[in-house]
């Protein structure tokens, strides 16, 4: 019995639950609340992976630029359109839940001992906040802010210690990949939470509860779909200078392959092949800049994120300000550069921007039902950013084999 039910893909079973759960929730109704302690415990599974996957793995990736002074201006344009197209789509995911505004219409009472009111940003304390008096205890405490500066600079002083710090780097490296582990360990449960969490939801709130869910996967969509068919054909247009019908023919199958298994590290090597062998992007150039992207390059993490941080806020009925939008703005970024390229990632990252404009965590509840529909599509989204970025920067540093691009004789 285990033996077949761990051969169904996790996204099939996470997808019958969500239908299984919301068809016993609407028969069930309000007692469906009896099985939500089992969606609570995936809830507080995911909780536990937020510090130590957001330290391990910002070390992890920016020890992985190697030494700053070799890298020169490949690595700094790289860097660049990334963080661009970073905070392109979390002002996309952020304007889409502010004009279609997914939450509204599904009212949710507050958690007891929070307000409706974002909490007051005095913007000095906050610098003052993000150095950490004493690193454990921000961990401890879960202040992620402080622990992501924190991770920063240890990164930072990792690359300038150079090959001295190579001991550390492998310690890093393998804390990352321990964390990317326990968080596959902790999806396995996605079907068990999901069923419950979604049993609860339309016992609850009834049919009204799943048009908002909808729309939020509908505009997931479309915003990946923006940013795939505008976006990346714009920097492929005007800073590549090349045609774009040749960039998505040789990239399809790394984007088949990031939909499917809705885990960028699982088509990293597909992705590397393409962005060689079909786009004719140098092997040194294409090597960096996809590693790279597949571990700091989120975008359709960060259009999510930008998209769930303001449909919680409308459940909840909280106004958000326009310090909010900013702190959504910076940690929605952050949060995507911290995000782990495998399934369910993004899902623990939301966790950091909700507590940072003080939305209730359990918005996570909500969406984590239909966090994995839309996960396959946000992973495709991240893979065609880096190969986008692999072509620009391959482009502007000569390293491209036009002839090549252009070839119909993919392979």
């Amino acid at each position: 019995m285990f033996k077949y039910w761990f051969s169904i893909p996790l996204w099939q079973r996470v997808i019958g639950a969500l239908v299984l759960g919301t068809a016993l929730g609407l028969w069930w109704g309000p007692g469906a609340e009896n099985i939500k302690w089992i969606g609570d415990l995936f809830i507080k599974a995911i909780k536990m992976l937020i510090v130590p996957l957001i330290f391990f793995s910002l070390i992890s990736g920016i020890a992985a630029l190697g030494d700053l002074k070799k890298l020169g201006s490949v690595g700094g344009k790289a860097l660049l359109l990334f963080a661009a197209t970073a905070l392109i789509s979390v002002t996309l995911g952020v304007t889409l839940g502010n004009i279609f505004q997914p939450g509204i219409g599904l009212e949710v009472a507050m958690p007891e001992g929070l307000t409706d009111k974002p909490p007051p940003v005095d913007w000095i304390a906050m610098v003052l906040r993000m150095i950490p008096d004493n690193p454990i205890m921000t961990m401890a405490e879960g202040n992620v802010l402080p622990l992501i500066v924190f991770a920063m600079l240890v990164g930072i002083s990792v690359l300038m210690a150079g090959e001295e710090a190579a001991p550390i780097v492998r310690g890093v490296d393998a804390g990352a990949v321990v964390m990317q582990r326990m968080t596959l360990i902790v999806m396995e449960l996605a079907p068990f939470g999901v069923f419950a969490l979604m049993a609860w939801v339309a016992g609850t709130f009834g049919w009204a509860s799943l048009i908002p869910l909808a729309k939020v996967v509908a505009l997931n969509y479309a915003g990946c779909f923006i940013i795939i068919l505008l976006v990346y054909p714009a920097i492929i247009k005007f800073i590549a200078k090349l045609p774009i019908i040749d960039f998505f023919r040789g990239i399809v199958d790394a984007q088949v392959v990031a939909f499917s298994t809705a885990s960028s590290n699982a088509a990293l090597p597909v992705t590397l092949r393409c962005v060689q062998r079909n786009l004719g992007v140098s092997r040194s150039v294409s090597s960096f800049v996809v590693a790279l992207g597949a571990t700091i390059n989120m975008n359709g993490t960060a259009m999510y994120l930008g998209l769930v941080a303001v449909f919680g806020a409308q459940i909840y009925g909280i106004d958000l300000t326009v310090t909010s939008y900013i702190l959504i703005g910076l940690t929605a970024t952050l949060g995507s550069i911290g995000a782990a390229g495998i399934p369910g990632s993004g899902l623990i990252m939301l966790g950091l921007v909700l507590g940072t404009i003080g939305v209730p965590l359990e918005t996570i509840a909500f969406v984590a039902g239909i966090n994995h529909i839309m996960d396959m599509m946000r992973t495709m989204n991240n893979v065609t950013g880096d190969a986008t970025v692999a072509v620009a920067v391959g482009r502007m540093a000569g390293e491209i084999d036009v002839e090549e691009y252009v070839s119909d004789d993919d392979i």
